[in-house]
């Protein structure tokens, strides 16, 4: 499967272009800004994205979702738990001292157990709640890949000092959810480098 990383926007969220080979079927994963960019990938490899799917709803990882549905015609999907925090983005973009995004409207919520499908490869919705309360994170298992949004990073955890955070919360998240994983599950964090599961339970100071 096709997948690129794009660092985008002020604080660098960690935007994902995933592609089908052979049915050229795309999902973008946190479009925090940068969409230009981001359509190139989806141009280059050919794709139709088939859906935008939003961690959680931080400005810096859904601050670009409403040119990219505009741009794609895609279904936007988002944890309804963030949804007061989705409309706090005027709020957020003050604290950043920059414009505010146009509010995108949310298609389909994004629930625990949910699936998409991108050509042969399963998504695999899982709510992490901690670092907001509707942060989600999706589990690819034909992949052997997590995209953990801002719940897991390499050697650090989500803060949970903004609105909707809860240190208890996260950890249990972490701990139920995503430590069960393979060890050899590759974690796709938020922001910054890439780790694995096996890593995490090793060497995170946090867990």
């Amino acid at each position: 499967m096709i997948h690129e990383i794009l660092p985008v926007g002020m604080l660098q969220c960690n935007c994902s272009v995933f592609g089908d080979e052979e049915s050229r079927e795309g999902l973008v994963v946190d479009p925090g800004d940068d969409v230009a960019r981001v359509l190139e990938i989806v141009r280059r490899h050919g794709l139709t994205v088939k859906a935008i799917v939003i961690t959680h709803a931080h400005i810096d990882h859904i601050g670009g979702a409403k040119k990219l549905q505009q741009a794609t015609g895609a279904p936007v999907y988002m944890n309804p738990n963030d949804s007061e925090l989705q409309k706090m983005l005027d709020v957020q973009a003050a604290w950043l001292g920059m414009q505010a995004p146009e509010p995108v409207a949310i298609d389909v919520p994004a629930k625990d157990g949910d699936r998409l499908v991108v050509g042969t490869a399963a998504f695999h919705v899982l709510h992490t709640p901690g670092h907001t309360q509707g942060s989600i994170s999706l589990w690819i298992p034909s992949e052997g890949k997590l995209v953990a949004g801002d719940t897991l990073f390499r050697d650090s955890i989500g803060r949970t000092d903004l609105p909707g955070g809860d240190g208890r919360q996260i950890l249990r998240s972490i701990h139920d959810k995503l430590l069960p994983l393979p060890a050899e599950t590759v974690v796709i964090p938020g922001h910054g480098p890439s780790t694995t599961i096996g890593r995490e339970k090793e060497f995170n100071p946090f867990l």
